[in-house]
């Protein structure tokens, strides 16, 4: 499974921010989509709440790729 770091500056970012930020959708309409139909999963565990605050070292996957949360 590939890993990509994203990079943020601020205390945490939303899931469907996190995922648009990643490139793994294209748009937030997507990410909801996605989110809402138990495709992505925090921390390894399913999530369906699209607005879920990813602090540094969370993790998201979606589509065979993680999605690491690195603050700074």
């Amino acid at each position: 499974m590939n890993t990509e770091k994203i990079a943020i500056d601020t205390e945490f970012i939303r899931l469907d921010a996190l995922l648009k930020l990643g490139g793994a959708v294209d748009t937030g309409g997507r990410a909801k989509f996605a989110i809402q139909n138990g495709e992505v999963k925090v921390n390894g565990e399913v999530c369906t709440m699209r607005g879920k605050k990813m602090h540094d070292g969370d993790k998201a996957e979606f589509q065979s790729v993680t999605y690491e949360v690195c603050r700074g």
